[in-house]
């Protein structure tokens, strides 16, 4: 009989666009279902990490999952700023007080995301990591689970045991990742894995719409990290490609490999993922042709002239799901058949419902634009609303405008990863024109939904811009980091 085991399972997860002008405060963690705790908690999101995390810890007997009172992702999504001292205080603080009222504790799991960003705290999956080490102490073993657009370095793994990445981008391993954390969890816990871990930092900072896994050099990054996976048996690698959009210090390409008990493996795969991705540097920087939006509304016109649609605009910049630049564009050159999703604006969404208006009313408002510079100005929109739903929480506002063009309004920035999510008969558009970086590709082009595909950003460098030096960083030297400085790497 093998003694029983307590986990805790914790979540606190967010992709912090530092640069947005919009704080994620305490409110907007606070919805239904949000917090969580106990098997509410160790319900959600079956699919990804903590699906993987719980099924493969109920298959081992002996083994109590113990949900611990979580914020789930914010209702603003990625589409707000640094977190507030204030939210991240009251939510970790909560979990530390359940973690020591519950006792003693064999082993935790954090559900993190890794580019979470909060005012007055420099590397937050870090901190968390420490905060709990010092209730469970150090006879627990501590993993966390991350998203490849973690910004890590060495301090997270200087608190916890052991650390899981998604590999793929779009994020098809997440539930595996959710998986492998709780199986070596528990072998952790009977003793019969020892992990040791090396972390390499190498200073490559790339923008996220770069970072497709499905195409080369990227593909072959993570086909080099699953090849020594799979010729030495207990080691695992991680590599984060990073978030350069949340100005924090540990901001980055960061590779880590983890092996039971063998620090020279670990060591050696480590230094060869590293050194790979750094003699492939400028591979890394090619991977994607980025059009100004005008010229990008411009081909998928010709597009749709020659028979090559559906057409994906696929507009990687708009951090704060507010921008009108697509929208302009469609206007302005007379673009038929178009689907623009989403637009986030609150303001016409609580509009809509105080006037009651509903499918076949006219609708002439300005929507859009105002959050910042980066989402241009509103743009007038006349035409009739196409249809207004409640999904998952939120009210959504489709509106009929142009010939065949229908523009859905959101309450936040909305990423459409799958033409299926769409609430309209997607078969009367040519173009879809979609606020997304990488994701949109499990549904608009791995499928083979789309016959083209065009990237577009506004003109000048915003937000989402590959021209990385033209944000305003604060605590990031960008001059440290190859393309930017001239930078060596040992």
């Amino acid at each position: 009989m093998t003694p029983p085991i307590r986990i805790a399972v914790l979540n606190f997860a967010h992709e912090t666009v530092t640069f947005l002008p919009n704080d994620t405060t305490y409110d907007d963690f606070i919805y239904q279902g949000s917090p969580a705790r106990g098997e509410a908690l160790l319900a959600w999101e079956p699919r990804s990490y903590m699906g993987g995390f719980v099924k493969v810890a109920r298959e081992h007997e002996g083994v109590e999952l113990v949900g611990i009172e979580s914020p789930l992702w914010p209702r603003t999504g990625t589409g707000s700023g640094w977190i507030t001292t204030e939210a991240y205080e009251t939510f970790l603080g909560r979990m530390v007080a359940e973690l020591k009222a519950g006792g003693k504790w064999d082993g935790v799991y954090l559900a993190l995301h890794g580019a979470m960003g909060v005012r007055g705290v420099p590397r937050p999956e870090a901190d968390i990591a420490r905060r709990v080490r010092e209730v469970v102490g150090a006879g627990a073993f501590i993993v966390g689970t991350f998203d490849p657009h973690g910004n890590e370095d060495e301090a997270f793994l200087a608190a916890a045991d052991m650390a899981f990445c998604v590999k793929y981008f779009p994020h098809y391993d997440a539930y595996l990742q959710g998986e492998r954390a709780a199986r070596m969890l528990i072998r952790a816990i009977r003793g019969d894995y020892a992990p040791t871990t090396v972390t390499v930092k190498v200073p490559i900072l790339t923008a996220t719409v770069l970072q497709w896994t499905g195409a080369s050099p990227w593909m072959d990054l993570v086909q080099r990290a699953l090849t020594w996976e799979a010729r030495e048996p207990d080691l695992y690698i991680n590599v984060f490609f990073g978030f350069p959009f949340a100005d924090v210090p540990d901001v980055g390409l960061t590779v880590q490999a983890m092996s039971n008990g063998k620090p020279e493996l670990a060591r050696k795969a480590a230094d060869d993922i590293a050194q790979w991705a750094w003699r492939r540097r400028q591979a890394l920087l090619d991977t994607a042709k980025v059009y100004p939006v005008p010229e990008g509304v411009t081909l998928a016109k010709e597009a749709v002239a020659r028979g090559a649609w559906p057409v994906v605009l696929a507009d990687h910049s708009d951090r704060s799901g507010s921008a009108t630049w697509i929208l302009q564009q469609v206007i302005e050159q007379d673009l038929s058949d178009t689907l623009i999703a989403t637009i986030a604006d609150r303001a016409a969404i609580e509009a809509v419902k105080a006037q009651g208006l509903k499918a076949g009313d006219p609708f002439d408002m300005e929507v859009g634009g105002r959050a910042d510079e980066s989402a241009g100005a509103p743009v007038r929109v006349k035409g009739t609303i196409a249809d207004v739903v409640e999904a998952w929480g939120r009210l959504w506002v489709g509106v009929a405008f142009g010939q065949g063009n229908v523009v859905l309004l959101s309450e936040y920035l909305t990423q459409i990863m799958d033409p299926a999510e769409l609430d309209f008969p997607i078969d009367q558009f040519k173009v879809f024109a979609i606020k997304s970086r990488v994701h949109f590709r499990r549904g608009f082009d791995d499928s083979g939904f789309a016959r083209t595909i065009l990237l577009v950003e506004p003109i000048e460098p915003f937000l989402g811009t590959v021209r990385l030096d033209a944000l305003p960083y604060e605590n990031v030297d960008v001059k440290k980091f190859y393309p930017y400085g001239d930078v060596s790497f040992p």
